[in-house]
């Protein structure tokens, strides 16, 4: 079964997008047509399934379109062309109401700078997405303290995270993000801002609690060394196209180009 899917997906920053489609199609560049057209392209005909349980980690250097294609998922960033399925339901399709409520209970999102409320203890950082779903305090309190533990920070709860470690307010982020015990976890460089130690131990975590909750984990790195690590499949993208898809061991053993070859190598 597929948690999220993309069929031709396309996304053109631009007033007239429709300009871009005949450069596009003669496979002029993303700087010759923001030359040409003054439009930016972000994402250009991804076609793309994931599929339910795993880790997916998408790649690609700066500016390959990682970001965009994850935020389709949620619909923080809407295609301009094409569709994104979660569970089989075209979001690109839904009212206000409806998307909302998938953000809530199907969707929950790790940012790269952590996204924490400064003015907020740890505990209330953790229970936040609770409190747009209208649960009572009590109840708030209890489940995030329940997260607190699980991600190691017992006896942190009436702290403030700009008074505690890069790893420590990941990994109130990762509980904030997982709180809501939506299927999906979406994870942008999570941990680009982290050392090398705490790095591992964040991935560790990760996986552990990905295995314990059956969660569909989708993550973009620009950093090969955290695919090798994580990815149960991966794709890599390229000026805002999909330059290839597979697992990590059928990218090394034949890389589609270049750009792909340049990634794999540095996998160890």
């Amino acid at each position: 079964m597929n948690a999220v899917s993309f069929s031709a997906v396309s996304k053109i920053y631009g007033p007239n997008p429709e300009i871009t489609w005949p450069l596009l199609a003669e496979g002029a560049s993303k700087a010759e047509i923001q030359t040409h057209t003054d439009h930016v392209v972000a994402l250009h005909d991804v076609t793309l399934e994931i599929a339910a349980g795993g880790v997916f980690v998408i790649m690609g250097r700066s500016g390959s379109g990682k970001s965009t294609l994850l935020r389709t998922i949620n619909r923080l960033i809407k295609p301009t062309q094409g569709e994104v399925r979660v569970n089989g339901q075209n979001i690109c399709e839904l009212d206000d109401a409806k998307l909302m409520q998938l953000r809530k209970t199907q969707i929950s999102m790790v940012f790269q700078h952590f996204g924490l409320l400064p003015h907020k203890t740890v505990l209330e950082n953790i229970a936040f997405p609770l409190s747009l779903q209208n649960i009572p305090a009590p109840e708030r309190r209890e489940r995030a303290q329940v997260w607190l533990a699980r991600v190691g920070l017992t006896g942190y709860g009436e702290a403030l995270p700009g008074r505690l470690s890069s790893g420590m307010r990941q990994r109130i982020g990762l509980a904030r993000a997982l709180i809501t015990e939506a299927p999906i976890l979406l994870m942008d460089e999570p941990f680009a801002a982290l050392d090398p130690l705490t790095r591992r131990e964040m991935q560790d975590e990760v996986l552990r609690l990905k295995a314990d909750l059956n969660k569909t984990v989708i993550m973009i790195t620009h950093d090969p060394l955290d695919a090798a690590r994580m990815a149960t499949r991966m794709c890599v993208l390229h000026e805002g196209r999909l330059a290839q898809v597979g697992s990590v061991n059928e990218l090394r053993a034949q890389p589609a180009t270049a750009e792909v070859h340049a990634f794999v190598a540095a996998m160890r």
